[in-house]
């Protein structure tokens, strides 16, 4: 249920740098299984910054609050028990894919996050924008600067859909418009930054600064939990380039070889029914788990449980895929042996054949005999969690570093004033 104990009140003026941060993904209640990486970060923040969060208001929510010391204001822009575009469902993106009347909320969404964004800066100082996606927060972020006449210098995280999966001529423009009005860019992976770079925007602007796992006490592994022996795991959103359909038509042939393999699928989206239908398709239902969301606490039992995590990513159809894959990073911080399908970006956190084992994408055959060869090694599943997979992860991505270099870079980029 959502918490409405505390609430907000505007903060008095502060020494510290006013961050405001645009993001349509944030959790609408303490524990929603909503993703947290914008409020992970953000918290990390409230040491050297008075920061404001600029979000979507949803069916439940508060519009005014104060969590882990974020002041946190949620924009209507619709009824309220509607307003779920940009909550469950797989983002933004995926919730147009399910439901094509969802496109008649997307202007509506764009004007209530303007309309609340250029009232904030009218009526108060702020020294930094970091906007999450290009398009829309950063978007809105590049008008509502001009509209309010407020040349208040803006930070853009790109995570991946937006980077790839809006294509076509005006698309591109824009978003090489919101990249070339920001101060900064950030991408989270190395793939995303060459996309960035073949889009003509300056080397010098764009910074690879992935979100982060807390691997120091969250995601950690504990030898007190047995793993399973035939157990394999699946987390994350039922979107078309998580590849899980692959996995389940993969499933049958693991089971000819072992038969008591178990898939569990912690996650839901736009495609969960499509996949229940692929499931009674291949009379696999006795050997599948459906979890649906599972809350951030919940997640690192399950994977301290499995034998192996899989994550078979793909390129969808209109090129969408993965930015990142921060599932691979919690997996490995609990000590589960991966196996991923390939695309670009995951090389940032695996080493085919050291940290984990790299399948071509979209290739379902590969990938089964990925799994029954791994699962038929011990040895092996050890030896790739033990060739530093976990010391790896804890360098490049634990939140200790990555909240340290987005400090450093915000700081940096406040101490200057950005043109309109």
């Amino acid at each position: 249920m959502p918490d409405r104990q505390t609430r907000s009140v505007v903060p008095k003026e502060a020494s510290k740098p006013r961050l405001l941060v645009l993001t349509s993904t944030f959790p609408r209640w303490r524990n929603d299984p909503e993703p947290p990486f914008v409020h992970e970060l953000s918290r990390r923040l409230v040491e050297p910054f008075e920061i404001t969060i600029l979000a979507p208001r949803a069916p439940g929510s508060l519009e005014r609050e104060t969590m882990d010391g974020l002041r946190v204001v949620r924009f209507p822009y619709f009824i309220r028990r509607w307003e779920n575009l940009a909550t469950h469902g797989g983002g933004i993106l995926n919730r147009l894919r399910k439901n094509r009347w969802n496109y008649l909320l997307v202007p509506l969404f764009l004007l209530g996050q303007s309309w609340a964004l250029i009232r904030l800066l009218r009526r108060e100082r702020f020294d930094v924008i970091h906007a999450h996606w290009l398009i829309p927060q950063g978007l809105v972020a590049v008008v509502a600067r001009w509209l309010s006449r407020r040349p208040i210098p803006l930070v853009c995280t790109s995570h991946g859909g937006d980077l790839f999966g809006l294509r076509g001529g005006l698309m591109r423009a824009l978003k090489r418009r919101v990249m070339n009005a920001s101060a900064r860019v950030t991408v989270v992976s190395a793939a995303m930054r060459d996309e960035v770079l073949s889009m003509g925007i300056a080397p010098e602007q764009v910074e690879i600064i992935p979100m982060g796992v807390d691997l120091r006490h969250r995601f950690t592994p504990d030898p007190r939990i047995k793993r399973g022996e035939y157990a394999l795991l699946f987390v994350g959103r039922l979107v078309e380039k998580k590849g899980l359909h692959l996995l389940l038509q993969a499933l049958p042939r693991v089971l000819a070889n072992y038969p008591g393999t178990r898939l569990t699928i912690a996650g839901d989206g736009p495609l969960e029914p499509e996949l229940r239908r692929l499931i009674d398709t291949l009379d696999i239902r006795e050997q599948v788990d459906f979890l649906g969301m599972v809350s951030q606490s919940e997640l690192p039992d399950l994977y301290r449980r499995a034998t192996l995590f899989v994550a078979p990513f793909v390129v969808a159809e209109n090129g969408d895929q993965e930015g990142l894959g921060l599932v691979l990073v919690e997996a490995a911080g609990c000590g589960c042996p991966l196996i991923c399908g390939g695309v670009a970006a995951v090389k940032d956190v695996i080493e085919d054949g050291e940290t984990g084992v790299l399948v071509k994408p979209g290739d379902g055959t590969a990938l089964s005999e990925a799994i029954i060869d791994l699962l038929a090694d011990p040895d092996r599943q050890r030896q790739l969690v033990a060739t530093n997979a976990r010391q790896h992860c804890l360098r490049a991505f634990d939140w200790t570093s990555i909240a340290e270099r987005y400090a450093t870079m915000l700081s940096e980029v406040a101490a200057h004033r950005a043109p309109l």
